[in-house]
């Protein structure tokens, strides 16, 4: 039987099994899917014994950019993000890797919120692998504007100029914009820690402004709180996100694009 596994450290926290076992049994796919505990210096060693028989990995923090110079090929996405969540054994042996991240924010945001990013305003907050991993699907999407915000000024200007081929772009300091705009991305981990990035309240316009925190949890994450105090519209988590760039791995996988809507329904009420 075929199989797979998500590599991270820590990582039994984490659903991805959950998810792609619920994927296969949906499929009739027949895998197994697991756990990898990586040592931190000890990344390229477990995933190398793993593939030896594996057919693929998802990777997870803090190891994507050690997976994206591990890879033997990188797709267009990993080569622009930097990073590679997804790899893929082939059949000479040869690993790819992929980046399924901003898909999968892209199409939780589009798909499952209903909320088309064309003509939008966007601020991503955050300049770190998070927001360079969405960049380039956000763009794609056509918003009107995408502007990457951060504490250091210097890391914000880096990514913009890395993806300013790719569509209308521009950076600024977390204080430097007042005005309302339609959507706020939260690509920082503060949420984890229980913070939330020091952002101006003007950003939000009461019943308009949509906010979205790629992390989640059990409970309402510490930035979508903030931002339903301020009068968000919709205040939406990173757990549709998650499934749906596992989807986008196990299509890479199996060929079979799995139905989000269920798990993501299962994994809500579970």
């Amino acid at each position: 039987m075929d199989s797979y596994a998500v590599v991270g450290n820590p990582i039994e926290h984490s659903k991805s099994p959950l998810i792609h076992a619920m994927f296969a049994e949906q499929t009739g796919q027949q895998l197994e899917y697991g756990t990898l505990l990586a040592p931190l210096d000890g990344f390229e060693a477990s995933v190398r014994e793993f593939l030896r028989s594996g057919r693929g990995v998802n990777v997870t923090v803090p190891f994507k950019e050690q997976a994206w110079a591990l890879v033997d090929e990188h797709s267009a996405a990993a080569e622009r993000a930097g990073a590679v969540n997804t790899i893929v054994r082939r059949a000479d042996g040869s690993l790819l890797g992929d980046n399924t991240d901003g898909k999968g924010l892209v199409r939780d945001i589009q798909v499952n919120a209903g909320l088309s990013l064309r003509g939008l305003s966007v601020l991503l907050v955050g300049a770190g692998g998070a927001a360079r991993g969405v960049i380039q699907p956000l763009l794609a999407a056509e918003p009107a504007h995408l502007c990457v915000i951060n504490r250091t000024v210097s890391k914000a200007e880096e990514l913009a100029a890395l993806f300013v081929d790719q569509g209308p772009i521009a950076a600024a300091g977390l204080q430097w914009l007042v005005e309302p705009v339609d959507l706020i991305i939260n690509a920082t981990s503060a949420s984890l820690a229980g913070d939330v990035p020091p952002i101006p309240e003007s950003l939000i316009k009461p019943g308009h402004t949509w906010c979205y925190d790629m992390m989640y949890s059990s409970d309402e994450t510490a930035f979508n709180r903030w931002a339903r105090e301020q009068g968000a519209a919709r205040c939406i988590d990173g757990l549709g996100m998650l499934v749906e760039q596992a989807a986008e791995a196990f299509y890479l996988w199996r060929g079979v694009r799995p139905d989000t809507a269920p798990v993501l329904a299962k994994l809500r009420t579970s």
